[in-house]
């Protein structure tokens, strides 16, 4: 089998969920296990750090992998889930698992893992795991696909664990209360491994305290230290950070929730120095700066074009969804138009009640089966007085905005990181 073919393959037979949704959703550690022992355990031949939450964990994984790479650590990241190639994935100082070896895994093993029948994320677990251990990598920043407790990346024992926040989303699999999705995420922590948390509320702060205690793992809350103490937005975008440790340090990702992402990082940066990390201002300021070129990270509020503004967001949910709403309310324009699309196990009514009336909407569907048809987002929409035509892809309905907008317009693409995915495939 070529490239194609292996994806095409593991597609079918190890059903991916960011397609199909809670079908191909595997609780239980057990073939991650066996997968494990048919390796010889290739996350015990490198150090790593855990990283759990409902939001903002790929941002902070990318920035802290930058920073990593900035410092000479040979640095391994594994996050989910992809935009546009499944090498995304799987990464090495930013650059991708190569489509052989992704071919070879598959060859070579598919003997021993075909009669497990594992889920496409165990698959691909395994697969960043052995890779990173073939190529010797110094550290892995590893990202939780869903949840913590029985995430399938739970078998590492890591330096530091990092937690960046707690809201609605998978509550499926997590529970419906903040407290039954904490306690889920929570499950990442490790004896006597200090963990870091973003930020908390009522309900999810004792749940964080009573694991950590039962573990002896040191609890750090990055909303307590404040460690950044002022931003201002450039007229790029970008942000000038004012912080405890590091003046006027430049971020490249332009979002208004990098913000609580920051001010997690530079907790999560003084934690890793104590464990041992060799991390000087420079490595910080130049990952901070250059975390897109040196990870590949992208669909964070990306800028696609100007005259009109064309922003993309992968944020999909109602924690998400809200900084998003409050950026577009402060950017400068003359009509916002809004190319939305989402899946049919989130929040859609929650989502949709947060967003401006005012606006023009292109209501659209993603090319997974999990894509909410595009007619039902916008008899939705209509229900919370939000006024637009449907339309069957994502291209159709860009092509629609930018037919519609004048040069000092604004077009955003959202509502799910499949529509994102999407649109940047357009590009390909």
């Amino acid at each position: 089998m070529n490239y194609q073919e292996t994806l095409n393959y593991l597609y079918n037979s190890a059903p991916l969920f960011q397609h199909i949704g809670k079908a191909a959703y595997k609780e239980g550690l057990s073939n991650t296990y066996a997968l494990d022992d048919h390796f010889r355990h290739p996350h015990q031949k490198f150090r790593t750090i855990h990283i759990a939450g409902t939001n903002g964990k790929g941002s902070c994984s990318h920035t802290l992998a930058a920073i990593l790479q900035s410092a000479g650590y040979r640095t391994g990241l594994y996050t989910s889930p992809h935009l546009v190639d499944f090498r995304e994935r799987i990464r090495i100082n930013g650059t991708p698992v190569p489509q052989e070896f992704v071919v070879d895994f598959v060859k070579k093993h598919r003997r021993f893992f075909e009669p497990l029948h594992p889920s496409f994320f165990e698959l691909a677990t395994s697969m960043a795991f052995h890779y990173f251990a073939e190529e010797q990598v110094d550290v892995a920043v590893v990202e939780v696909g869903l949840g913590g407790r029985l995430d399938c990346t739970n078998i590492i024992h890591p330096d530091l664990c990092l937690i960046t926040n707690i809201s609605f989303d998978h509550v499926q699999f997590l529970g419906n209360t903040l407290a039954q999705i904490a306690s889920e995420k929570a499950g990442i922590i490790k004896d006597y491994v200090p963990v870091v948390i973003g930020e908390t509320t009522p309900e999810t702060r004792p749940v964080f305290e009573e694991k950590a205690w039962k573990a002896h793992a040191p609890l750090i809350f990055a909303e307590e230290e404040q460690l950044l103490k002022d931003a201002r937005q450039n007229a790029d975008g970008t942000w000038t950070y004012q912080t405890s440790d590091y003046p006027d340090l430049q971020g490249e990702l332009g979002g208004y929730y990098q913000l609580k992402n920051t001010n997690t990082l530079l907790s999560a940066i003084r934690q890793l120095k104590q464990a041992g990390y060799s991390i000087s201002e420079t490595n910080v300021r130049e990952g901070f700066a250059h975390v897109c070129s040196l990870t590949g990270l992208m669909g964070r509020w990306q800028k696609l074009g100007s005259n009109p503004t064309i922003v993309c967001d992968t944020g999909h949910n109602t924690g998400g969804i809200r900084y998003i709403v409050e950026q577009l309310r402060n950017q400068t324009y003359d009509t916002l138009h809004i190319v939305i699309g989402m899946v049919n196990d989130k929040d859609i009514s929650g989502v949709l009640a947060m967003l401006p009336k005012e606006a023009r909407y292109y209501f659209t569907q993603a090319s997974v089966q999990r894509a909410l048809p595009a007619d039902k987002v916008k008899e939705l929409a209509a229900s919370h007085g939000l006024k637009g035509e449907s339309y069957p892809d994502v291209a159709t309905a860009l092509k629609a905005a930018q037919s519609e907008a004048t040069e000092k317009d604004f077009i955003f693409v959202g509502g799910s990181s499949f529509i994102v995915a999407d649109l940047l495939s357009l590009n390909k």
